[in-house]
């Protein structure tokens, strides 16, 4: 064989491993779910469909979910392999809190439209803010507290640093890609692969707002010592609920006391609802 052809196939293999890696994190990174299964009505509850634009002209998709007297919006991201159909039940106990929710879908998840990236899903997070503020007629500053889930913490942290929020909730979150894939791979370089990099541990410094962190300590997907690693890093005011279950299947399901820590949260950085405080909820299985 040839020294050309040996360089021809070295290359060829170099090319054929790049587009290999670039799908590989691509396809563990963001694993879109199109297939909607319910919608808020299925809980009974009033709500608005929303179309919606983010800054590069993606058109997104969302649920506005109010409640009577609300002095506050929650807005939520979710997590991977999934869209917000999936959350309807969770948007339910939330809105059940005595606050308004949006739920929205990232790109290239439930309706919203184009493939998702980093870069992107914070810009539709900026967009689904702008949403919330309209509400809020001329106030700058409108009183949001923002939950991120697993990926949707790290698209959540970034949008503290983006948005004026009064607080922030991350539920199973963690602390990067880098540091997430060095533990699910740790035989492979994932630091050359990486174009992804989700690095919440490097911006949570710089959040100031209050934040109420939470982990379960049973989730295998991202271990417990992840989300406390981030968790340390944070600036005070913050507080921290261990939670019981496998990721995606903890939350107050399994510990009831994290529901009253989220509505003291909520009611702490955003008021009562000017009707009262609502009987606890719990739709979710």
């Amino acid at each position: 064989m040839s020294a050309n052809m040996l360089i021809a196939l070295s290359a060829l293999a170099a090319a054929g491993f790049i587009v290999w890696s670039r799908w590989f994190e691509w396809s563990h990174a963001f694993r879109p779910s199109r297939t909607m299964s319910g919608t808020p009505a299925d809980r009974g509850l009033e709500y608005d469909e929303v179309d919606f634009v983010a800054e590069d002209g993606c058109r997104l998709h969302g649920w506005w979910i109010p409640y009577p007297g609300a002095a506050g919006t929650l807005l939520y991201c979710h997590g991977n392999a999934q869209n917000i159909s999936d959350r309807v039940d969770l948007a339910a106990d939330l809105q059940g809190q005595g606050v308004n929710v949006f739920i929205f879908d990232y790109r290239g998840y439930g309706r919203s439209r184009g493939r998702p990236s980093e870069k992107g899903i914070y810009r539709d997070a900026r967009a689904a803010y702008e949403v919330v503020r309209s509400k809020y007629a001329d106030d700058d500053k409108p009183p949001v507290v923002a939950y991120g889930a697993s990926l949707g913490g790290a698209v959540a942290v970034q949008l503290a640093l983006d948005k004026p929020l009064r607080g922030l909730i991350l539920e199973c979150t963690f602390p990067s890609s880098l540091i997430l894939g060095r533990r699910w791979y740790p035989r492979l370089p994932v630091g050359r692969l990486l174009r992804y990099r989700f690095d919440s541990l490097a911006k949570i410094g710089s959040v100031s707002i209050p934040k109420l962190f939470s982990h379960s300590i049973d989730d295998k997907l991202i271990p417990f010592d992840l989300g406390m690693m981030l968790y340390r890093a944070a600036p005070e005011p913050k507080s921290f609920v261990s939670l019981r279950g496998d990721h995606d299947e903890s939350s107050w399901s399994e510990t009831p006391a994290y529901l009253t820590e989220i509505r003291t949260f909520l009611h702490r950085h955003l008021g009562p609802p000017a009707e009262g405080l609502p009987e606890p909820t719990n739709h979710t299985p």
